[in-house]
């Protein structure tokens, strides 16, 4: 599955207000090719473009000594843009 889930955060709500972009958790080994046409048959929409990131894992400390515990999961975000007239809801069904 190349679609994990989608990304719903207050910077990509800032992101599909001002540019039209929706933001997408995707697999770590997915190319852009890979991740157009998986939202194309999936949302059943048109890609314009796919901007890919992949977002290293954070440092978890422990509180009261302050030494590292390990780190959170890496992930590989994608950022669509969807060409004129289409659009994605992902509240629809709720």
């Amino acid at each position: 599955m190349i679609l994990k889930k989608p990304l719903v955060t207050e910077k990509s709500s800032a992101l599909l207000d001002k540019k039209g972009q929706y933001g997408f958790v995707v697999d770590h080994k997915a190319s852009k090719d890979e991740i157009k046409k998986a939202v194309e048959e999936f949302y059943s929409v048109e890609v314009a473009t796919v901007n890919t990131m992949i977002q290293r894992g954070k440092v978890r400390r422990n509180r009261r000594t302050g030494q590292i515990s390990g780190y959170t999961n890496k992930y590989k975000k994608a950022f669509v843009t969807l060409k004129e007239g289409f659009n994605i809801d992902f509240f629809e069904n709720i």
